[in-house]
């Protein structure tokens, strides 16, 4: 003879297990579909005009910290100021006389992005955000 467990509390095992999937999946469901489009970058004229940054755009887009922390070592730490790019082109390793010279608009082309992304760089506790003009 075999015995049978029979199990009482079925509906309320149920039910629990049905709460916390629903609990569980809850933010993802919420937030469904609701993802905030990635802003447009306004660029200056002079950006428009130099139709080029040092580098691709698809690759400033991902590495652009890199390279600033790259340059921030090589100025600071080996006296090197020439970042030869992947075109062969000369820039001056600057965050303030090179990328912002073109970028000038922090508050419309670094700050949105930026924001948008949670991210909070350490770039603007030493550079201002508009440098001075070259003489």
């Amino acid at each position: 003879m075999s015995e049978e467990k029979k199990i009482y509390d079925k509906g309320k095992v149920l039910t629990g297990l049905i709460l916390f999937v629903v609990i569980l999946a809850f933010p993802f469901l919420y937030n469904s579909g609701k993802a905030a489009p990635a802003p447009d970058r306004i660029l200056t004229e002079k950006a428009k005009a130099a139709k080029e940054c040092i580098e691709p755009k698809a690759f400033m887009k991902s590495e652009h910290m890199q390279i600033l922390n790259d340059w921030r070592g090589s100025v600071v730490r080996d006296g090197k100021r020439i970042y030869v790019s992947s075109s062969d082109k000369e820039f001056d390793m600057s965050l303030s006389n090179t990328c912002l010279d073109c970028h000038s608009n922090k508050a419309d082309f670094c700050d949105k992005c930026h924001n948008y992304a949670s991210v909070n760089p350490y770039c603007w506790d030493c550079h201002i955000d508009k440098p001075k003009e070259n003489k």
